[in-house]
């Protein structure tokens, strides 16, 4: 039980020190963009898999996540992460972080993606 929460613990870390990384500049485009992807789903209330399906709901949020996580790590420069690694320390001990602009954007991004499935499922149904 221990062992998970320091999982848990470090797990949400990464999440701080990529949420970070991804507003540095020393991180190239292509890392920011998987890196705000990685964040935003991770934050996101809604999963790609459903939580209410037995065993396959929390697949999402015991392997998609990690390997999104430990897949955008690897983008990121070394030195960026040292650096980002010791704001995420200090954010954890005042709180997360409020950017009202990213929740908005990741809800439209995912109310578009209903869209545009509900859309396309109307199709071939008709």
């Amino acid at each position: 039980m221990k062992r998970m929460k320091l999982w848990a613990k470090k797990l949400k870390q990464h999440l701080f020190i990529l949420y970070l990384a991804y507003k540095d500049d020393r991180v190239p485009l292509y890392a920011k963009l998987f890196t705000a992807g990685v964040v935003a789903y991770a934050f996101s209330p809604i999963d790609l898999i459903p939580d209410f399906i037995p065993i396959i709901g929390y697949l999402d949020d015991l392997v998609i996540v990690p390997l999104g996580i430990m897949l955008a790590l690897k983008m990121i420069p070394q030195a960026v992460l040292a650096d980002c690694e010791e704001k995420a320390n200090e954010m954890m001990k005042n709180g997360k972080p409020k950017n009202w602009m990213v929740g908005l954007l990741v809800l439209v991004v995912w109310a578009l993606f209903a869209l545009w499935f509900s859309v396309t499922i109307y199709k071939l149904v008709k």
